[in-house]
């Protein structure tokens, strides 16, 4: 093997554990694809509807991420999902703006347009108004659907619920 086939790939190697200890990744998916994630994860899943033009959205995640970073070890994942437009997405204006605000966590773009379809597979009370968070447990069956901005202790009460 080449010098040059080592050095690229050791630069790719670190590339991709940059980005992989950013947390900054963010991928596209469908709302079946991303449900069907949920139901395959063990433990606590804070799923998180948010926009960069949500004022709430933005105030309240900081202490999203504090509360999940604190119940980690507990087996509790906050998910970020985008609901921006594709252009926002595609011209990698997301991620910047995700990387600028330091969010570590399991970032999604949500790529639906029609939220009369999307909305209730979430929740039938969805309105698709935001923030809006899911938090399921499938372990115990727990699920807990909030349209609201949720305080850093009403979302660790919630948690807390379904941890147990």
């Amino acid at each position: 093997m080449s010098r040059i086939s080592v050095s690229l790939g050791i630069l790719l190697g670190l590339l991709c554990l940059a980005n992989l200890a950013g947390g900054q990744g963010i991928r596209p998916t469908k709302m079946p694809a991303l449900l069907d994630s949920v139901r395959t994860t063990k433990g606590v899943v804070v799923l998180n509807f948010w926009s960069t033009w949500c004022k709430p959205c933005i105030d309240e995640l900081p202490h999203f991420i504090e509360v999940t970073r604190q119940l980690d070890s507990a087996g509790v994942q906050l998910w970020l999902v985008s609901q921006d437009t594709r252009s926002l997405f595609q011209s990698g204006a997301l991620k910047d703006f995700i990387t600028k605000k330091q969010w570590n966590a399991r970032h999604f773009w949500l790529d639906e347009t029609d939220a009369d379809y999307y909305c209730p597979l979430i929740d039938s009370t969805w309105s698709g108004a935001i923030p809006a968070t899911l938090i399921c447990n499938v372990r115990t069956g727990y699920r807990a659907f909030y349209e609201a901005s949720l305080s850093k202790q009403a979302l660790l009460d919630a948690i807390n619920k379904a941890m147990h």
